[in-house]
């Protein structure tokens, strides 16, 4: 079997003859750190990104398949971004910066957390009028034709998502979470229009895509909307106002032959999971472990094998001995039996991951789950 039907055959729970090893790509600190152990020369580091053929030649280094987030994107956000401009030198040397969204956030050269926000240029009506809602139409020079083309033309062996946008988590980072949150409060009318905008430009790039005949095996969100305690939007807003355009957008997949559909969201998704999945999103991802121990197994047991999942493996472990690597395979086992589940590190590999137990968490894999 190749990676394609491995992954055909797992997420309908057919047969198969192994489990890929998947990842979901790496920290930029995290490979120059290995760039300066010696693992990787500067050549190996160049063009390393999702699905590129510098990564796959990573992959195969360290032993992993391939990285899962490997899809077609299209320019589904603000089109074009705003400029990045420094707006304030601050006296301990970081800067007052406005980013590609419009936020306004606070950048130190060194920090590898998320920056402080501290203003967004979208409020109001009339900043979306004069800002926002031009950038967020519908052009055919939002898709890379040239990529789709490459696409159509080279025989894939592993899985190739085509990538559906963000229906919310773009929104809050062009607002802010107090913003996006007061603005359903303050101007309904202006929320709502606001998700469909974004919603009907999601669904006329998808459509548009899918029109070209490049054969898809997934169709994939992003939204980032939830924190550890839990999502960062009301439940059943977020099923009123933004689901219907999930539900969209997944029957144009669907009658596309592409009944996958995996969302990334990092957090605790509990509550929204339902949500997505009556709106037709099937695939959890990264299903972070986090402190609150996310698990499929859960869901599972709530909404049966129409959930299914990608991630849910504790990168912590890297950082530790090869007794916690050991531990935490042990832990996937019963995971993996469950069917509709291929365990992925749970986000991208942080900087303290130590190579050599990358290499033997992805033999263990190998031996473990063939």
């Amino acid at each position: 079997m190749n990676h394609r039907e491995r992954f055909w055959a797992i997420m309908h729970d057919q047969p198969y003859d192994r489990l890929p090893v998947l990842h979901f790509g790496y920290w930029q600190e995290t490979l120059q750190k290995w760039c300066r152990e010696g693992h990787l020369t500067a050549e190996e580091l160049a063009g390393v990104s999702d699905g590129s053929a510098a990564e796959t030649a990573l992959s195969h280094k360290l032993g992993f398949d391939y990285n899962y987030y490997t899809c077609f994107h299209t320019a589904s956000s603000l089109f074009p971004g705003f400029e990045h401009k420094v707006l304030e030198e601050l006296p301990d040397g970081s800067r007052k910066v406005q980013n590609s969204d419009g936020a306004i956030i606070i950048q130190k050269d060194g920090a590898g957390s998320i920056p402080a926000e501290v203003g967004h240029l979208l409020t109001d009506r009339d900043s979306w009028e004069a800002h926002y809602k031009h950038r967020l139409q519908f052009t055919e020079e939002r898709i890379d034709w040239a990529e789709l083309e490459r696409l159509k033309q080279e025989s894939w062996e592993i899985p190739l998502g085509l990538h559906c946008g963000s229906l919310f988590g773009n929104i809050r980072n062009w607002m802010g979470l107090l913003g996006v949150s007061y603005l359903y409060s303050d101007d309904e009318p202006l929320y709502d229009e606001i998700i469909d905008t974004v919603g009907e430009l999601c669904f006329r790039l998808a459509e548009r895509v899918l029109q070209s005949g490049v054969r898809f095996d997934f169709g994939h969100f992003w939204e980032d909307i939830c924190f550890k305690n839990g999502p960062l939007v009301v439940p059943e807003v977020f099923r009123a106002k933004v689901g219907p355009h999930y539900r969209r957008i997944t029957g144009l997949l669907n009658r596309h032959g592409i009944d996958i559909v995996s969302l990334d969201c990092d957090g605790s998704i509990d509550t929204l999971v339902p949500i997505w999945l009556e709106n037709g999103v099937n695939t959890m991802f990264p299903i972070e472990v986090g402190t609150w121990r996310a698990s499929i197994a859960p869901w599972r047991a709530a909404y049966g094998p129409a959930l299914r999942g990608v991630g849910g493996m504790d990168k912590v472990v890297f950082s530790r001995d090869k007794a916690a690597v050991d531990a935490e395979i042990e832990r996937l086992k019963p995971l993996v039996a469950l069917g509709g589940f291929i365990p992925c590190p749970d986000h991208r590999l942080a900087p303290d991951a130590k190579w050599e137990r990358v290499q033997y968490y992805c033999d263990q894999m190998r031996r473990v789950f063939s």
